[in-house]
């Protein structure tokens, strides 16, 4: 792990560890923690250039919600990912974003889809070039900006948290494989949205998602 691994933050927080927590979060989903490997509670802090404390609760925060694990030897690693682990996680993103999604439908018109074309356009340019960094982000964006339109409470900090228990495996993936095979279902999901079609855009993020988690093979997993 370098400096560069963690982004500063966008806001200001309150507390050293509201800003340590939101930088290893954000750090996971970019995949700067990835499976078999760890980092202890003080290499963290000297990276994030606090004292260990709230290095620590942030940690706890990030356990309880199943995205890091803590040792009894005080080091931080990402969980073991099972194939049923995988299914179960993949289950629960498709019945909460479908949810999310269609719950958003109402408050989308000309400003939020032409929002959501850009991002469209950011992903696809990234999976042109490669840029496994790029996707991730963009893709992240994409599907956040959208669940965030039905003002959400309870669903998004759930789809917040299965997508961190997910997103070291993918990008362990990506890394290997790189990304320009990944299927893009957003075109799919803008055109069902324009439409108003309930349907057609539960069927965009169920094919989304499935084919996306779905595509990590037992092998991949055995070798995470």
């Amino acid at each position: 792990m370098t400096e560069s691994a963690f982004n500063e933050p966008q806001e200001e927080f309150r507390t050293t560890q509201e800003r340590v927590y939101y930088q290893v979060r954000d750090a996971i989903l970019r995949g700067q923690f990835l499976p078999g490997k760890s980092v202890t509670i003080r290499g963290l802090a000297a990276e994030l250039d606090c004292s260990p404390m709230p290095v620590r609760e942030a940690l706890r925060r990030l356990t309880s919600e199943r995205a890091l694990e803590l040792s009894d030897t005080r080091r931080v690693t990402v969980p073991t990912m099972t194939r049923e682990k995988l299914d179960e996680i993949c289950a629960a993103r498709v019945a909460l974003e479908c949810q999310a999604a269609e719950q958003a439908l109402p408050f989308v018109g000309e400003v939020e889809l032409e929002q959501l074309r850009a991002l469209d356009d950011r992903v696809t340019r990234a999976l042109a070039s490669q840029d496994m960094q790029e996707y991730v982000t963009g893709n992240l964006e994409f599907h956040f900006t959208l669940y965030q339109l039905g003002r959400p409470h309870i669903i998004l900090s759930l789809i917040e948290s299965l997508w961190l228990q997910t997103a070291p495996l993918q990008h362990l993936v990506f890394q290997r494989f790189g990304v320009q095979e990944l299927p893009d279902r957003h075109q799919d999901l803008i055109e069902a949205i324009a439409s108003k079609d309930i349907q057609r855009v539960r069927t965009a993020i169920r094919q989304d998602i499935e084919e996306g988690l779905g595509s990590i093979s037992a092998e991949e997993l055995m070798q995470s």
